[in-house]
């Protein structure tokens, strides 16, 4: 173990990227010990990628895209702007609302920083707030793309764990929405610390308008639901439904209904029952084609052929990661890391609470060091049987692991949003991983209290029969 670890820990040193590491010090230790033939390493690296929650990844990826190039994200800022934008630090707290409706359409921390983020730190620095408020406040609400549902690290925890992701992804809402308020929060606080003023002007007009987009959208379920007690069948009940919705976008000319609508199918899909998780992800990105095709008519060939190279391209890489992550975790599962850590840990605690306080810990260290694909497959069969041996619940295990890992990408050395955002805004590392440390106040009370109430996390998917 000590051979594999090392090794691993020594390349990525030196600069060598997180897969190649895994990859090379496994095939190092298969060599130097022995224990298997070398045509394991390609056996692992299939039955890592050979599984059908794992083509969500992909399509959650070509969904964000295509909601990039078909102009959605302006459209989302525009509506948050009508929303909050009048509100001390509007810009601000326009970026974290622009982040909560962007997460429920990408899933990935990285698409929101890349996506909304680059418009957000734009208009913020245009409208007078120094550069490092905006990179802070954008790089805290970009964690909240993997909490709220649909998320890809949820899919590969779930994978990796055996636990249902439609639970997961429900059991994201709630913590999300507590993150928002903390965010907000915060936010509010440096509005009147720092004397930042309201950013877009009060317009009753203009703030009805994006309550009744909130309330369009809200009644769509409400509408399946009423129609379905008529007798009516739940597709016709969907068809009406959906009719009924664009003839009100067209005829009040909404600005964001229709991408609004994006979380309330997924979500709704979900729970109904009507598609998984999997599938929901080609729902996502049928109505992402939709939406630039056919409401919107902002995409070209050109730019929907861009969207598919850069998922292409984004797949590959993480699937790479992947497929190394899962021979390295099985060489330590081989190799008895698990017991020897569950050893150390036993021996320090038996007390589940300290052992979460233990784990946080060290996720948090491993997540400034690991992708969080990759620390996810490794740590999940590693820890999961402590978890299961303390009685925790799996889903809210994941809560706490996504949470942690979404934090480390805020840190260097590996912090791939804090390199998207130091780019974005052109600021050196240090001065963003700076800009950054004050917003991470919400995110630790966030953690803690994800931690150690655990009906935050479980409450919802309880109440849906997802879980016992």
């Amino acid at each position: 173990m000590l051979l594999l670890v090392g090794t691993f820990l020594i390349l990525m040193l030196v600069g060598v990227p997180v897969a190649i590491s895994m990859a090379v010090a496994s095939v190092l230790y298969l060599v130097f010990f022995g224990i298997a033939p070398d045509i394991i390493v390609a056996q692992r690296m299939i039955a890592g990628v050979e599984s059908f929650p794992l083509l969500a990844v992909p399509f959650f990826i070509l969904a964000g895209n295509l909601m990039n190039s078909a102009g959605v994200t302006g459209r989302i800022y525009s509506f948050a702007v009508s929303l909050v934008g009048w509100m001390k630090g509007g810009l601000a707290q326009v970026n974290i609302i622009g982040s909560v409706i962007f997460s429920g359409m990408s899933g990935t921390a990285l698409a929101d920083a890349a996506g909304i983020g680059t418009i957000e730190i734009k208009a913020m620095k245009d409208h007078g707030y120094p550069v490092e408020a905006a990179v802070g406040v954008t790089a805290a609400s970009a964690t909240l793309g993997p909490i709220f549902p649909p998320s890809l690290p949820f899919v590969i925890y779930g994978m990796m764990a055996n636990v249902s992701i439609g639970a997961l992804f429900m059991a994201g809402i709630l913590p999300g929405i507590v993150m928002t308020a903390l965010m907000m929060v915060t936010v509010a606080i440096f509005a009147y610390v720092k004397r930042w003023g309201s950013d877009a002007p009060f317009e009753i007009k203009q703030l009805l308008e994006a309550s009744l987009e909130i309330v369009v959208v809200a009644c769509v379920p409400v509408v399946i639901y009423l129609l379905m007690l008529t007798g009516l069948s739940v597709n016709a009940s969907v068809g009406i439904a959906l009719v009924l919705l664009l003839a009100a976008d067209w005829y009040f000319d909404f600005s964001a209904v229709m991408a609004l609508m994006t979380p309330v199918i997924l979500i709704g899909g979900m729970t109904m029952g009507w598609f998984t998780p999997t599938e929901a992800a080609v729902a996502a990105v049928l109505w992402s084609l939709f939406l630039g095709l056919v409401r919107y008519r902002t995409m070209t060939l050109k730019t929907l052929a861009k969207a598919s190279f850069d998922t292409i391209e984004t797949t590959a890489s993480v699937l790479f990661i992947v497929t190394a992550a899962s021979v390295f975790a099985w060489l330590l599962t081989v190799s008895q890391a698990a017991q020897l850590l569950s050893t150390a840990i036993l021996s320090i605690t038996e007390n589940k609470w300290v052992f979460l306080i233990l784990v946080n810990l060290l996720m948090l260290f491993v997540g400034c060091f690991l992708d969080t694909i990759a620390a996810i497959t490794i740590l999940v069969p590693i820890l999961l049987p402590l978890v299961l041996k303390f009685g925790i619940d799996p889903v809210h295990f994941g809560l706490i692991m996504t949470l942690n890992l979404m934090i480390g990408l805020l840190h260097p050395p590996l912090g791939m949003v804090l390199f998207v955002l130091s780019r974005v805004a052109k600021l050196s590392v240090e001065r963003t991983t700076m800009a950054i440390l004050p917003w991470l106040v919400p995110l630790f009370i966030a953690l803690i209290a994800i931690t150690f109430i655990p009906a935050i996390t479980l409450w919802l998917p309880t109440q849906l029969g997802l879980i016992k």
